[in-house]
């Protein structure tokens, strides 16, 4: 049996994927609202797909619970947020998560972190506690298998996407990399631990710092009086260049939060990333320059005559966690009227839930978030339109 730990965005889809292909999985969450609401048979968030993937996995027998279970493998997908002050992981959950692991699991068993964490987490936090709890060298086995899937794209990358497995004995790497091959068809490489806890966090650093590029880019070219997306058109006919588009700020738990954990431990050695991930960090500060610009422009003066279209963080999830819009509104509580498509419960003031009310509401739009209702033309004609992504065509629209 597999004991997942965290029903969140990642272990609910691994507990899933892993029950649907014939695995005994109990999914374990200490939210007893999410454990209730997956019993009586509904997902938690929206996925493409991932109904469909919830029904096979409960034919399959997936079970869900409040409480640990004692088997021979546990995978823990708890949330890695970084301290605000330090900006160090917090391993707050991760520790919880595996105290209670070990306070049931038996001599032998293979405990995999997913989650997140920056080098040397686990041994630093994790490692110490087996013998706290009595475990002796090797009774425990420590597993590293760090999640690489994007929402939106959830169940397809979880099974076409490689994997890194980072093990203290490569025997258990191997027999972990055979659980996985269950739904994974991706290339699996094994690792040490290590190893496998820095490569995850330096791919979400390479993908921040090349962000902030752009943004920094755009930043430039307005200053300068040139059109940033033509720049940034030519310039990617080079073979070996390939720039990202700028946008209002990064979002999700990944970009935003991972590349932190390197400079909370490394800053000294990391001035590039703790300059890109300030830029990108101060985007929604810049996106509220720039509306401020457009209303002055267009003789605008109340704020609540302006709307921002798109709470979550990406296009087509209904995922807000570090949400360049909600970050913007905590920044500057003006009155901005809000919408998102995607967003069914309340998270802002003055949140709208009708597109049609949203834009009957407002003069000037600013397009937060590119979701395919208003790539099909869902905004209407005669408002003043500022394009944070670049998806609205037509004369009169704004760039950042």
């Amino acid at each position: 049996m597999i004991n997942v730990i965290g029903l969140g965005y990642i272990g609910l889809p691994t507990a899933l994927m892993l029950a649907s292909r014939g695995a005994d999985v109990v999914g374990t969450d200490i939210n007893r609202e999410t454990v209730e609401r997956l019993a009586s048979g509904k997902t938690t968030f929206r996925e493409k797909g991932l109904d469909e993937l919830f029904a096979a996995a409960v034919e399959n027998g997936i079970r869900f619970s409040t409480e640990y279970c004692e088997t021979d493998t546990y995978i823990v997908s708890v949330p890695t947020p970084y301290d605000d002050e330090t900006k160090k992981v917090d391993p707050t959950y991760v520790v919880s998560a595996v105290k209670q692991v070990l306070e049931i699991a038996p001599k032998g068993a293979t405990v995999i972190i997913e989650s997140t964490v920056s080098p040397g987490t686990i041994d630093r936090c994790v490692r110490p506690l087996l013998r706290e709890y009595g475990f002796a060298a090797n009774e425990i086995h420590l597993v590293h298998a760090p999640e690489r899937i994007l929402p939106g794209n959830m169940l397809y990358e979880l099974e076409h996407n490689s994997r890194t497995i980072g093990a203290d004995d490569p025997r258990i790497g191997e027999r972990v990399k055979e659980l996985y091959s269950l739904f994974c068809k991706g290339t699996i490489v094994l690792t040490d631990i290590p190893t496998a806890e820095m490569t995850k966090v330096i791919e979400n650093t390479y993908r921040a710092v090349n962000i902030a590029f752009a943004n920094e880019l755009m930043m430039l070219c307005r200053h300068a009086g040139m059109d940033v997306g033509e720049i940034i058109r030519i310039c990617n006919m080079h073979p070996r260049v390939n720039i990202l588009s700028p946008g209002p700020g990064v979002g999700g738990h990944c970009i935003p939060i991972d590349p932190w954990f390197l400079v909370g431990d490394f800053g000294d050695r990391m001035p590039l990333v703790r300059t890109a991930l300030q830029i990108n960090d101060g985007m929604p500060d810049y996106v509220f320059t720039r509306i401020c610009e457009v209303m002055k422009e267009n003789g605008i003066t109340d704020f609540s005559r302006v709307g921002l279209y798109g709470l979550t963080y990406k296009e087509n999830v209904d995922d807000v966690r570090e949400s360049p819009t909600l970050r913007l509104l905590a920044g500057h509580p003006v009155g901005f009227r809000v919408y998102d498509p995607m967003v069914c419960r309340k998270l802002a003031e003055n949140q709208m839930f009708r597109l049609e009310d949203f834009c009957d509401a407002c003069d000037m739009i600013v397009v937060m978030v590119g979701h395919d209702e208003i790539k099909a033309g869902g905004l209407p004609a005669g408002k003043i339109i500022l394009d944070t992504r670049n998806v609205c065509r037509g004369e009169g629209v704004y760039r950042l």
